[in-house]
């Protein structure tokens, strides 16, 4: 990574354990003033800054740099710490993923800007404080097993080489109803289709589930 897109603040180190805000829109801006008459950069859904303040409209959020932005409430929520965040059901992330339908494939994105297919799961999963593994090959080995049978909203579905036998390769979440939910390729953009669409059915291996299964 280049240096210059590095920075460090010892002022905001020092807020790591502190309440946050965490940006829930696709992307939005950070803004000099509380009134938005003054954009600064574009930042990701799930990002995270920490809380300094708000009002009526906006959360002082302070950024990498030491300095302070504001953020309009409508693209975010705050929370005092991780272990706040409210359990998900396996409804609540298909219903996030829905966000990014129509989100252009980015090899190895991991926001608003784009995803590629582990990183569309993982963020999502991350973004309701369940922290996964990043690529999909280790997504498939944790988590709970699920049995093909008995899928739920929200299981993450893998597929791989040789017929479903080989290295996985690609992971999808499943959105009831025998639909899937993923970020495919460099052709395509985020998408809901069949499980049992040519070209993938026949490489399904096997589904994890990371969320809690008394939800």
């Amino acid at each position: 990574m280049p240096a210059s897109q590095l920075t460090y603040s010892k002022k905001y180190a020092e807020k790591e354990n502190h309440p946050f805000v965490l940006i829930t829109a696709p992307t939005t801006y950070l803004f000099t003033t509380p009134s938005f008459n003054q954009k600064g950069i574009e930042i990701s859904y799930n990002t995270r800054l920490p809380y300094l303040g708000e009002t009526k409209q906006a959360f002082k959020v302070l950024k990498t740099d030491g300095h302070h932005a504001w953020v309009k409430k409508q693209d975010a929520q705050m929370y005092q710490s991780q272990s706040t965040i409210p359990t998900p059901t396996g409804e609540d992330l298909v219903e996030t993923g829905k966000t990014f339908l129509g989100l252009h494939y980015l090899w190895a994105g991991m926001s608003g800007f784009g995803f590629d297919c582990s990183g569309f799961t993982f963020t999502i999963h991350q973004s309701h404080g369940i922290t996964i593994p990043r690529d999909s090959s280790v997504q498939a080995k944790y988590g709970d097993p699920v049995p093909l049978d008995e899928l739920k909203p929200g299981d993450l579905l893998f597929f791989a080489h040789d017929n479903g036998k080989g290295r996985v390769h690609h992971v999808a979440m499943y959105a009831g109803d025998g639909m899937m939910i993923h970020s495919p390729n460099s052709k395509r953009d985020v998408e809901i289709i069949p499980v049992n669409t040519k070209g993938y059915i026949e490489e399904l291996a096997n589904a994890r589930r990371y969320f809690p299964n008394n939800k």
